[in-house]
């Protein structure tokens, strides 16, 4: 009886939603299968869906389980060490008891106790002693609930997905889709027809993971999502603005994100430490700060994991995990400009500002300005733990994820990335300065090591390098590279020719190293998969007109099968029709 009522209760909702339910013909749906899950899509492109977003959901269905682990180890661990300090107390309280034995001059009546006048102490018992409470999952921006389904279906350990958003199709359509997924979707998933950011401000600490998925800047919805998370919570964002992130619209980022962007080549990873750097700036105001686990850059968009705290001591440190970055306008070097530091002493700690400028006014290499971008998150962007405990989780049920090619060549890169290299170096890009051919990774990893530094690859750019080598040696090694393969003269003002007019410092040596080849090259297991096929990128924004000008984004093929079935349905004459012909799309 309950489940008929509330089969009841669903409709009476979705009535009033709607005013009226609408009619459901199956014709007019395309089932679409992804993990576990299964949903019904209109074909009138009234609720967002992007294929391609596939890669964004199965890492975050990965990252999502290995933070159920971590977080049963957390709570293990917590058990055992209050239970040792409960143990510990009990020894104490039971050794003072025998130290302290009744005298022979008190008459205590025989068989009684003696009384020191203070109650034993009970073991401690608390939260950490208590069943751990399986997670509650808020997807802010549902749509078509795939993705809520998918960890429904996907993370057994999950108790309950709360699936929002304030458009009433997208409503309509979630909830359809949960009926249409069976018992487990429906005792899980909940749809919700709200506002995000009023629900998630309503609802303090409520969540142990939070989802933001938005088409577009996820900036709006940050100050109520570091609020909603409880506390050790996983936050996991995604950002697709990237135009405005890598520093075409440098004062719209610095609007929604309190950071100007840069445009090197090196401005998929700035845009990753922007948002994680946005994002702690609005935990700050709560007292809390963020721990990042993972942060990706992946076909169109960013996506950062990260974890929220509460602790007005430890948000001090904040202003050590930030830095202004100076990108010379003439070449490839780059600084970065802490905004804090410390200074210890004995036991205190003092927090100060910075010590700048890091640079002259004009570049040591080249003789040129220096552009000014941040402040970005400086301190490292993925927990190589974590990152470690993901791979091996997608390796183990590669059968459940469909796009496990991509995202474990991704994980691959990111695993022998250096963690506590902000930034890097294009090779291409320092042969394009000096008007030379650029020396083969091998060959530059190899005198980066023989130098004595650290080198790896970046899963941002497949030419990009990450070192702990200063930029004057960077510069250096191509010195050297350019006088064992020559170059034609340049106008002596451009900046190729004042870095080789001076001569190295520092004697490469490009004698192959050991460490030459990460492990994964060695190994020759793929990093930087091609997309699976064209067109493979954003999609329309739900309740758009498909019209010829969006070929680019879904292909010609699509296109005109939608316009050739808007005209079929159309039933006025043909001088009112859409001025539109299918047949001069090509």
């Amino acid at each position: 009886m309950g489940s008929v009522e509330e089969t009841k209760t669903g409709e009476e909702e979705m009535q009033q939603i709607n005013k009226k339910p609408p009619p459901f013909d199956l014709n007019d749906y395309t089932i679409i299968k992804e993990g576990e899950a299964e949903i019904l899509m209109h074909k009138k492109n009234e609720v967002f869906y992007n294929k391609a977003q596939v890669n964004n959901r199965d890492m975050s269905i990965a990252v999502l389980r290995t933070f159920i682990s971590k977080r049963k180890e957390e709570h293990e661990a917590l058990l055992s060490k209050r239970m040792n300090k409960a143990s510990k107390k009990e020894n104490h309280a039971s050794n003072g008891t025998s130290n302290g034995e009744c005298e022979a001059s008190q008459e205590t009546p025989e068989g009684e106790p003696c009384s020191n006048g203070a109650e034993p102490e009970k073991p401690v018992e608390g939260k950490g002693q208590g069943q751990l409470k399986p997670p509650r999952v808020l997807e802010a921006l549902s749509a078509s609930g795939l993705r809520a389904l998918r960890y429904a279906r996907e993370v057994e350990e999950i108790a309950q997905v709360v699936a929002l958003d304030n458009d009433k199709a997208s409503v309509e359509a979630c909830r359809r889709n949960i009926k249409f997924n069976g018992a487990v979707a429906g005792a899980k998933v909940e749809s919700n027809l709200a506002d995000a950011r009023v629900y998630m401000l309503t609802h303090p600490k409520e969540f142990d993971v939070v989802d933001l998925d938005p088409y577009g800047s996820p900036s709006v919805f940050l100050d109520s999502a570091v609020q909603s998370i409880a506390d050790g919570g996983l936050l996991m964002c995604t950002a697709t603005d990237m135009a405005v992130l890598c520093g075409s619209n440098g004062e719209v980022c610095y609007s929604k994100y309190g950071s100007y962007p840069l445009r090197g080549k090196y401005c998929h990873e700035m845009a990753l430490r922007i948002v994680l750097a946005c994002i702690e700036s609005h935990a700050n105001r709560y007292k809390r700060y963020i721990v990042p686990v993972l942060s990706v850059q992946m076909d169109f968009y960013v996506r950062v994991f990260v974890r929220v705290y509460t602790s007005a001591s430890a948000m001090k440190n904040t202003p050590l995990k930030l830095s202004y970055v100076y990108q010379c306008v003439g070449c490839d070097s780059f600084h970065l400009q802490p905004i804090g530091r410390t200074l210890s002493k004995n036991t205190s700690v003092r927090y100060l500002p910075g010590f700048g400028p890091v640079v002259p006014q004009e570049c040591s290499d080249c003789g040129k300005k220096y552009n000014m971008g941040g402040p970005i998150w400086s301190d490292p962007i993925h927990d190589q733990d974590w990152v470690a405990s993901i791979l091996a989780d997608v390796k183990a049920t590669k059968h459940r994820y469909p796009a496990f090619n991509r995202i474990s060549a991704v994980l691959t890169t990111i695993s022998e990335e250096l963690p506590d290299v902000p930034l890097f170096v294009s090779l291409h890009n320092l042969g394009g300065t000096l008007k030379c051919t650029s020396p083969s990774a091998v060959i530059f990893r190899s005198a980066v090591i023989n130098a004595g530094y650290r080198i790896s690859g970046t899963h941002v750019n497949p030419l990009g390098l990450k070192t702990d080598a200063p930029m004057d040696v960077i510069w250096d090694i191509m010195r050297c590279w350019v006088k064992n393969h020559p170059v034609k003269e340049q106008s002596p003002d451009q900046s190729g020719s004042v870095i080789l007019a001076k001569e190295p410092v520092l004697q490469a040596n490009f004698a192959r190293a050991v460490a030459s080849l990460s492990k994964a090259q060695a190994k020759k297991v793929a990093r930087f998969l091609p997309n699976p096929e064209r067109h493979w990128g954003p999609k329309l924004r739900a309740g758009r007109t498909i019209t010829s000008k969006h070929v680019s984004l879904l292909g010609a093929e699509a296109v005109k099968e939608v316009l050739n079935g808007h005209e079929q349905e159309t039933e006025e004459p043909q001088g009112k029709r859409q001025k539109i012909d299918p047949a001069s799309i090509s």
